[in-house]
């Protein structure tokens, strides 16, 4: 079960590995039949209890060094592939078996409040925990300052029966957390989504287009926690495991399902997202458009008075009409009367 047997006498001192995991252990517990041992005043003899059979050991850790890890790992025997993901952060959300231990990972999310959505705002911040969930031990690691389990571990404290299941029920409860999480995000997604999607349909509405861009890269950035995670959720569901009860595959099933509807929900963001962008982009080109059809109606116009102009400072000494004494207002009334027509004619027909 560990990787150490037969006590604690060949275990460093407890102020010795605590003092070693310092800024990285956030909260330890021994679990006996579903309910945190307060008596057990120690890490280690927590440890020892659960090397016996007498529990299970939760131990909660934030963001620990290499060095750290090591130490645990040495103490549960954890395998060192999934001790090396464990220490890097950005991995992809995914379920691994290494014996009889289970290594799961899970993307989280949050959503970042904003007044008003720029081409530079940040909408959902990510992290991540890992689970080293193994016969009498509960290992979790967390990277990202939102992703909190301290809650979580009170409530699961409250319901000794869930925890009465072992360490799966653990598992299962911070995958439920994380699947919440997702459908909480979602949803402050969707307000953002329909505030930007009724800004890009008024007027001049395409001058958004990169705030559409960067709210696209941020669902993209929820997309890639949501889907990498329905694999190892449905394989939860239906494995087979010591540390996984019947009981709480029916939790997984549950938890996978409303995986599934946040999933769907994620890909109708971003396909709704590429048809406002689309939608955006189509704009910019009737605009531009419009501008030309404008530009070239005042072309039209301007060229009328600079033709005649132009004819008429033709340095020739015998032009038409250069005699006559009104010819000079004749010809500006021309120009004007040619003008005026072109310019209802343009404005009828909606170039200007």
């Amino acid at each position: 079960m560990f990787a150490r047997r037969g006590g604690g006498s060949g275990r460093p001192p407890d102020d010795v590995v605590t003092g070693k995991l310092e800024g990285a252990l956030v909260d330890w517990g021994l679990y006996r039949n579903g309910v945190r041992d307060d008596r057990v005043s120690s890490y280690t003899e927590a440890l020892d209890r659960a090397q016996r059979g007498e529990g299970f050991v939760w131990i909660g850790l934030f963001q620990p060094s290499e060095q750290q890890l090591a130490i645990v790992g040495a103490e549960f025997g954890l395998h060192p592939l999934a001790l090396e993901d464990a220490r890097k952060a950005h991995q992809r959300p995914k379920l691994e078996r290494y014996g009889e231990t289970l290594f799961a990972v899970f993307k989280t999310v949050t959503y970042v409040p904003h007044d008003d959505l720029t081409a530079s705002s940040e909408v959902v911040g990510t992290g991540e925990v890992m689970v080293f969930c193994g016969p009498g031990f509960v290992v979790t690691v967390r990277h990202g300052e939102h992703n909190e389990l301290t809650g979580l571990r009170h409530v699961l404290d409250q319901e000794p029966e869930r925890l009465a299941t072992g360490p799966g029920a653990v598992l299962h409860a911070i995958a439920d957390q994380t699947v919440d999480r997702y459908l909480e995000v979602a949803d402050a997604v969707q307000a953002d989504i329909d505030q930007i999607e009724t800004l890009m349909f008024t007027p001049r509405g395409w001058r958004n287009l990169d705030h559409v861009y960067q709210l696209k890269r941020e669902v993209l950035e929820l997309k890639r926690a949501v889907a990498p995670l329905t694999g190892p959720m449905r394989a939860l569901a239906t494995l087979r495991h010591p540390l996984i009860a019947d009981e709480t595959k029916n939790y997984f099933r549950d938890v996978d399902d409303h995986l599934q509807r946040v999933k769907e929900q994620v890909i109708s963001f971003d396909e709704l997202l590429s048809s406002i962008l689309q939608a955006g982009l189509a704009q910019v080109q009737v605009a531009e458009n419009d501008d030309m059809r404008r530009i070239s109606a005042w072309v039209a116009i301007l060229a009328v008075p600079t033709v005649i102009a132009g004819i008429y400072g033709m340095n020739f000494d015998y032009m038409p009409e250069l005699g006559l004494r009104y010819a000079y207002f004749v010809v500006l009334g021309v120009m004007f009367t040619i003008c005026f027509v072109l310019y209802r004619l343009f404005k009828r027909n909606h170039w200007l």
